[in-house]
């Protein structure tokens, strides 16, 4: 062989397995043969039948004795093929040529060469036979030889693969589930199928009647026993703002409790009065809201516990007094309150009104729900049912129609809804869920009010009236006292589309009327309606309007009489015979006129006012409520929508609340139950999103300084303040006495210089803060942060703080936050009538009354800086303001960086844990035995959180620490940034004392991530 041959055959055999050779190429024309493709080759010489004899032949290949066959080379045996450009391995894995006259010459032979071939036989069918990939038989096969029926017929696919096919279809994991009967598109779309799945799917949270048209739009949350929308899927926030600003914004607010209380007037009144205090504002016995002229708020409490004992705000609106044809001397009261409230409130309320008893309801309440069992158990059908078409035999009088499922997401179906006291004569009865609610917010709410809804035709006696369902409303059309208060109804509620908005409304005022279906009158197409200006006149009726509001007698509504209704919403015609009806008209579009048939629906529209405190944007987000019966959602949900309303949601809300400068119902009222609760959950949200950040992509909050940035300690809070004021008046009574007075004015008594080391800190205020905790108490998270500690059913007598809401105190308050020119006795003086100066006396007569309290407080940003919720409010170093008097421009200091003094503890824990759980588990311990192992301990502390109790939160940083902010965000209405929060009352006033007139009110602010303070005015609004 040649030097090209030999680096040609070189170059072939490189990536060949050792098995294959390719010698016998090169020698064949030699004679070399191999034998079980490989070993030592041998000369087979060429056996010419005309040449000698046979014994001749024998003579010449007596010399040779044939090697054993190795068992390794047996296996790895491949036959050599000559093909265009060399010797090639076959794909079998069988030998080489076998010699043509090897059985007659080497009997031998033959046996091994047979043996070692079978061996190879059987392994090949043993790989044929058995899988070895996760793959299907029909997916291993060559992509023109599959076919998309091969997946489900075995016979499809070639007949030597059809055997292991048949196995792997026999699997469970590939058998077809067996799909239930009616569960095709056309069946899901039956009006009974889709009726039952939905009262399924309402087991755990109930459904508002405009949850479908929600769930289509809107992102959806299950929060407080309901299915709610939070937030469009659109980008909708800038919108949403122009419409409350601007246009009109809906939103349905049906998920709110309402609770019915029934009896005399003096009993309700003396039940109810130890749960309010007149310090706080209205009670229910207030003389506009008493004889059911307006709508009252107000805080409640537990029975004589003011000012602890928060319960929660709730409104109040009593029926009118004097209605026609009502003789009884008995009132009612509604009293509507947010969900998380409603179980704390309703006890209370048992428990002062004595109604312990309950009293089987009247309501038509639905079978409860079956389960998956029974379901399965009424779904079975005869055996010679099945197969077959199926006819129904429940059609006509006997059809047994499946009723929507209306329940209330805050209590159990079974549970009662009624009580009555034997002692008062008061009854109970809740309604949540019985009446629907939509809030119309802007000012275009009148003009879709009126344009949208029109008042109930009169009938007279020449109309055919016999076969109507609605025989409350005939008889209502024949007494013409209530046929002269139905129109005079109807005449101040066209008023209302001539004033422009409703901030021109006395607030809370209430109006009664009566309806027809407004599904009637709905336009084609979705338009924006705009004011009329003929309607727009300033006559003495509109003037009258604005100045005393709605007369007393215009505010009945047929909407408390539960009988009217539960009629109502009975005989309400469907969407299916209202299309019918129209699709008969002989002029399409045309006025589709009803007559007697038509529904007439009782509605009650209650003013909601805008924003009362502050001193600009007064009326801002004012508007009207619309009180209508169950089964009424959809038909007036859309055609409010069809005249230019934009609908929003919780989230909406909460920027509704903000931009009102008025607390948001559960968050910010931390001294009441459901606003603790409300605070854990939270916390516990945000604390999971943090630790599912990696530690480099996640702020370390102890370099930081932030203490708390998930959970509020407001009780820590309040009581370091105590402590530290405490510990103030001591050190000022010992120098006094010593002789050496100074002026509280000169230096703040709570605000140290940035030079100073605050309380608990190393010098410069970065070093270890209060780094003597012990080591077990880095086993557990903070209960301020995780929100684990604290038990969800606490009782707020329990509370150690509580929140100032005295008017007269708040009124004080708000005078000394108020900055004021000039350093005189005149500028001290607080500028409103009748208040006191600043002076120690009133400040310690004040905590007296209010210790540990809570003050409701607003900032706003005059530069640079958007507020976060959870962000601290500090108070300013006398650097501060002296760098603040040289620069008008200045944005704030920034926080020192603080050391972590657990970085290197936890990842030993964390180390130590590991080395136990291997020690005492093992490597090869399953998985489940780590969760019950005694030896595992509690969970490791997470890197960025303070670990164990917290330290004194006042003094941790450089600057004081003040309160929290609950609210906060770049307002849109003022071009900057606002916020809302709390802030100690005992912090307000050592602040207040130790600033000048001038610059009362300045705080400092500070995102729990940011190491920046931002300067900001602090005002208490009344």
């Amino acid at each position: 062989m040649s030097n090209a041959k030999e680096r040609k055959h070189a170059k072939k055999m490189r990536n060949q397995p050792t098995n294959v050779t390719l010698s016998s190429g090169f020698v064949a024309d030699r004679g070399v043969k191999h034998l079980n493709g490989g070993g030592k080759p041998f000369r087979a010489q060429k056996l010419d039948p005309s040449s000698g004899t046979s014994r001749q032949q024998q003579a010449k290949m007596a010399h040779y004795s044939p090697p054993r066959p190795d068992v390794n080379e047996q296996s790895s045996s491949k036959v050599m093929f000559k093909k265009k450009g060399g010797w090639k391995a076959g794909p079998e894995g069988t030998s080489q040529e076998i010699p043509k006259y090897i059985t007659v010459l080497f009997p031998s032979i033959a046996s091994t060469f047979a043996q070692a071939r079978a061996a190879e036989i059987s392994a090949m069918l043993k790989a044929v036979t058995q899988k070895s990939s996760n793959s299907l038989v029909f997916q291993t096969l060559p992509r023109h030889m599959r076919r998309r029926a091969m997946s489900h017929n075995v016979k499809r696919l070639p007949r030597r693969l059809q055997e292991i096919a048949q196995k792997e279809a026999e699997k469970a994991v590939h058998q077809k589930k067996e799909h239930s009967k009616n569960k095709c598109h056309k069946a899901r779309r039956c009006h009974i199928n889709r009726m039952l799945e939905f009262n399924r799917r309402q087991k755990k949270n109930r459904w508002l009647e405009t949850h479908i048209w929600h769930a289509k739009r809107f992102h959806m949350v299950k929060q407080w026993g309901y299915c709610l929308g939070e937030r469009p899927t659109v980008k909708s926030h800038r919108a949403c703002y122009r419409a409350m600003t601007n246009r009109c914004l809906l939103q349905d607010l049906s998920y709110y409790c309402c609770l019915e209380l029934k009896g005399k007037e003096e009993e309700i009144l003396k039940a109810l009065s130890p749960m309010c205090s007149i310090d706080t504002g209205l009670t229910f016995a207030a003389v506009h809201c008493l004889s059911g002229k307006r709508q009252g708020s107000l805080m409640l409490y537990r029975a004589h516990q003011y000012p602890r004992g928060m319960l929660g705000p709730v409104s109040f609106i009593w029926k009118p007094e004097r209605t026609p044809g009502d003789t009884s001397e008995s009132r009612q009261l509604w009293i509507w309150l947010h969900p998380t409230l409603k179980q704390d409130i309703l006890e209370e309320i048992k428990a002062v009104c004595q109604c312990i008893e309950p009293v089987e309801s009247a309501t038509c309440i639905p079978d409860p729900l079956l389960t998956p069992a029974q379901e399965k158990s009424q779904t079975k059908l005869p055996d010679e049912k099945i197969g077959k078409k199926r006819k129904r035999k429940d059609d006509g009088e006997n059809a047994t129609p499946i009723k929507k499922f209306v329940g209330d997401g805050t209590r159990d179906a079974h549970q009662p809804r009624s009580w009555s006291s034997s002692t008062t004569g008061v009854v109970i009865r809740d309604l949540t869920m019985e009446i629907n609610r939509f809030r119309l917010i802007g000012p275009l709410s009148h003009a879709i009010l009126t344009e949208a809804l029109q008042a109930a035709a009169v009938h007279t006696e020449g109309e055919d009236t016999e076969n109507t369902p609605h025989h409350w409303w005939i008889e209502t059309c024949k007494n013409p006292d209530r046929v002269s208060l139905h129109h005079r109804q109807e005449a101040i509620f066209d008023l209302l589309g001539g004033i422009t908005s409703p901030a021109e409304i006395p607030a809370g005022t209430i109006l009664g009327l009566t309806v027809g279906d407004p599904r009637i009158n709905l336009p084609q197409k979705r338009s924006q309606v705009l004011p009329d200006p003929e309607k727009c006149q300033d006559n003495e009726e509109v003037r009258q309007l604005r100045l005393e509001g709605v007369p007393v007698e215009c505010a009945h509504s047929f909407i408390w009489n539960p009988a009217i209704c539960k009629s109502v919403t009975e005989n309400k015609m469907s969407d299916q015979d209202l299309n019918r009806r129209r699709s008969e008209l002989l002029v399409p579009g045309s006025q589709l006129v009803l007559g007697p048939h038509e529904s007439m629906i009782p509605l009650l529209l209650v003013h909601q006012p805008g924003r009362v405190t502050g001193d600009g944007r007064r009326g801002w987000g004012s508007g009207w409520d619309v009180l209508l019966p169950k089964g009424w959602g959809m038909a007036f949900w859309i055609p409010l929508i069809y005249r230019g309303a934009r609908v929003g949601g919780l989230k909406e809300t909460g920027v509704h609340s903000q931009y009102k400068r008025s607390p948001f119902t559960p968050g910010d009222f931390p001294d009441c139950s459901a606003g603790v609760l409300f605070a854990e959950e939270q916390a516990k949200d945000l604390l999971e999103k943090y630790k599912r950040r990696p530690p480099a992509k996640r702020p370390n909050y102890v370099k930081l300084g932030t203490l708390a940035p998930f959970c509020l300690p407001w009780e820590q809070l309040t009581r370091d303040w105590e402590s530290r004021v405490q510990a103030q008046e001591e050190l000022s009574g010992a120098s006094s006495l010593s002789g050496g007075e100074s002026d509280s004015r000169d230096q703040a008594p709570c605000a140290p210089t940035p030079g100073q080391a605050p309380q608990g800190s190393g010098g410069g205020g970065t070093a270890l803060h209060d780094s003597r905790e012990p080591e077990g108490a880095m086993d557990t998270e903070c209960p301020a942060q995780a929100g684990t500690e604290r038990v969800p059913d606490q009782d707020a007598r329990g509370q150690l703080f509580c929140v100032l809401r005295s008017r007269a105190s708040l009124k004080q308050l708000s005078a000394w936050c108020r900055p004021s020119s000039g350093d005189s006795r005149a500028a001290r003086q607080a500028p409103g009538r009748g208040q006191q100066e600043l002076t120690p006396e009133a400040r310690r007569s004040l905590l007296a009354r209010f210790p540990r309290a809570l003050v409701w407080v607003s900032l706003s940003l005059p530069g640079k800086g958007s507020p976060e919720p959870h962000a601290m409010i500090c108070v300013p170093a006398e650097e501060d303001l002296r760098q603040l008097r040289r620069d008008r421009l200045y944005c704030g200091p920034q926080e020192p960086k603080h050391s972590d003094p657990f970085k290197s503890q936890i990842r030993n824990q964390r180390e130590r844990k590991d080395r136990e759980k291997r020690r005492h588990l093992g490597p090869a311990a399953p998985e489940g035995l780590a969760e019950g192992d005694p030896a595992a301990g509690p969970p490791a502390p997470t890197l960025g959180l303070w670990p164990g109790p917290l330290p004194d939160v006042t003094a941790h940083c450089s600057r004081v620490l003040l309160g929290f902010v609950t609210q906060g965000d770049f307002s849109m209405a003022v071009g900057g940034g606002e916020a809302l929060g709390f802030v100690s009352l005992t912090g307000l006033l050592a602040m207040l004392s130790g600033q000048a007139a001038a610059e009362r009110g300045l705080v400092l602010l500070r995102p729990p991530a940011s190491p920046q303070y931002r300067l900001a005015r602090v005002a208490v609004e009344v």
